[in-house]
């Protein structure tokens, strides 16, 4: 039987050749579980239960409904904030401390975690991250 053909992976700026059918390598082959219907759970059983909802009010409370995201602190731009953010993702040691969390924008967070997911994929291939050789 002929060998499936190489295809790139699915996974934001890695590109590593692969047959695989669920479209990733074998060092992203975690995140076809996120896909494959695999159930992720609920909010409560992810650590955003209803302690987590009484400090995320405070939160945006304690910082005004605005978002307080770098960029829009850095260039002084005011847009209401709906949600917090962890400053240090949770994946990377951050904790629900108030010191670690910040109101902000859903457009903020969303291009925040883009950032932080692209990242993520450049340092499981292999290559340097911010400040890297």
């Amino acid at each position: 039987m002929a060998q499936r053909p190489q295809r790139p992976c699915r996974s934001t700026a890695c590109g590593v050749l692969h047959r695989n059918a669920h479209g990733y390598c074998d060092a992203h082959a975690d995140l076809a579980a996120s896909w494959g219907g695999l159930r992720r759970g609920s909010s409560a059983e992810r650590g955003y239960g209803s302690a987590w909802r009484r400090l995320r009010l405070q939160i945006l409370d304690r910082d005004g409904w605005r978002c307080r995201c770098a960029e829009c602190t850095a260039s002084g731009l005011i847009r209401n904030a709906t949600e917090v953010d962890h400053v240090v993702p949770k994946a990377r040691g951050g904790t629900d401390d108030p010191s670690n969390l910040c109101a902000i924008n859903t457009e903020c967070h969303a291009a925040k975690t883009r950032r932080e997911a692209a990242e993520g994929a450049r340092l499981r291939c292999g290559g340097s991250g911010p400040g890297g050789s």
